[in-house]
């Protein structure tokens, strides 16, 4: 079962027709269902020069991996860099607003990259995930059942409980105020759009100005840490300062920066995708039902299958080569995690649904390497309890027109707009 989702100027659209080259298929900012060309560029160009948007696109499992795990060739300098290139109105409005956001962890590289990480994984305990525990689950039972005291029988997965759960949880984990969720929301949407879409100049206006008030808004949370402590992940970067540890007020905020907008943005995906892949395939759902310990296997077959992000970015720095094809010094890479977490010499039957898959742990959709994601326990934790509630509160959920569900166009997440459903009375 398939599913369904720096020039000047606009170099995507000027060769979207894509006239002069084949590009199997591939449209780089589709997501409805770009599964197909992927099979296609895996099987005829697994490493393909995209001259649209200036990337070599690499779609095998083995390819992705390896330039994943060779940071010292690999450059991960440009995994937050945008893909569109800021115009001059957008960036006039971002440096008269102060705004000198960098990555918290993804774009930096060694040393500097381990300093930060060692630092910040500290703040990532055990501990703090066990006492979030209870907190987490008791928004869920809040947020489903209020979305099933709907009369008309009928909600929105996306809207009722994915959008607002790993919101609270991450801003509760920072020591944000929960009260600004639909600003974090804004400002999170911003950035997606600013760095990995397709914005004209005209268009990235608006975004340029949420991200510089994202961008104070970190900055005051850092300030107020000093000013007040507290027991939350902010706190504790700044306690760590205090006590020696490496690390400045600029490199705590742009960890809140990146934080605030990874620690939803993809769990927000992540249950979303869950629900819509899992009730398209309905003896798997009730599999779960049958027995939620398969619970935590399923979650692994969804990043597999359905990874809130498809593709990830690195910068060659030096002359090299990746699947038999040279890849020059400076050159870009497309790794597309999507197409490399389907492809059957890895993944026996790769294009079909599996919460049994024995390797299914084996994705890429948290990458590989030095930069593996850091907050993946608590996407995985927020994921793995919304389905135990689901399946003990609402097992009959039954989801709506899936072949209507439409996604945001981008480079790299795959993000429903919505995940409709219905149940009996």
């Amino acid at each position: 079962m398939t599913e369904t989702t720096a020039t000047t100027g606009c170099p995507f659209a000027a060769a979207a027709s894509g006239a002069d080259k084949d590009y199997h298929g591939y449209q780089p900012f589709e997501m409805k269902d770009p599964f197909g060309a992927y099979a296609e560029l895996r099987s005829e160009a697994p490493v393909m020069f995209d001259e649209r948007v200036g990337y070599y696109v690499v779609t095998r499992y083995d390819d992705v991996k390896s330039v994943f795990d060779d940071w010292e060739t690999f450059s991960s300098e440009n995994a937050q860099a945008p893909v569109r290139k800021r115009g001059p109105q957008a960036t006039k409005i971002m440096e008269e607003g102060g705004f000198t956001a960098y990555s918290g962890l993804s774009a930096r590289r060694p040393p500097e990259h381990t300093r930060i990480r060692s630092i910040v994984q500290k703040a990532f305990t055990p501990r703090r995930y066990k006492v979030m525990e209870p907190f987490i689950r008791q928004n869920v039972v809040d947020l489903l059942s209020a979305m099933l005291e709907n009369p008309e029988n009928q909600g929105d997965i996306l809207r009722d409980l994915a959008y607002d759960l790993p919101t609270i949880t991450i801003l509760t984990l920072i020591g944000a105020d929960v009260e600004k969720i639909d600003d974090f929301k804004r400002w999170s949407d911003s950035r997606a759009a600013m760095t990995w879409g397709d914005l004209s100049d005209e268009e990235q206006i608006p975004h340029a100005h949420n991200l510089v008030e994202y961008w104070q808004e970190c900055q005051r949370l850092v300030a107020e840490a000093h000013a007040n402590g507290g027991d939350n992940l902010t706190a504790d970067l700044v306690k760590a300062q205090e006590d020696g540890a490496e690390i400045t007020d600029h490199e705590i905020a742009s960890v809140l920066y990146s934080l605030l907008f990874a620690g939803h943005e993809t769990t927000t995906t992540l249950i979303s995708n869950a629900m819509r892949v899992l009730l398209n395939h309905p003896e798997q759902w009730q599999a779960l039902i049958d027995d939620p310990k398969k619970i935590s296997g399923a979650i692994n077959e969804v990043l597999r299958y359905s990874g809130s992000i498809v593709a990830w970015r690195r910068k060659a720095l030096k002359d090299t080569e990746v699947g038999g094809v040279p890849i020059p010094e400076g050159a870009e890479l497309l790794l597309v995690m999507g197409s490399a977490n389907r492809d059957e010499s890895q993944f026996e039957n790769g294009e079909e649904f599996d919460i049994s898959r024995p390797n299914a742990s084996e994705h890429l959709s948290f990458g590989y390497g030095i930069h593996y994601c850091l907050g993946q326990m608590l996407a995985r934790l927020q994921t793995k309890i919304a389905l135990e509630e689901i399946v003990k509160i609402a097992p009959h959920l039954q989801l709506v027109a899936p072949e209507e569900i439409t996604f945001r166009e981008n480079i790299s997440f795959r993000v429903p707009e919505s995940v409709p459903v219905r149940w009996d009375s």
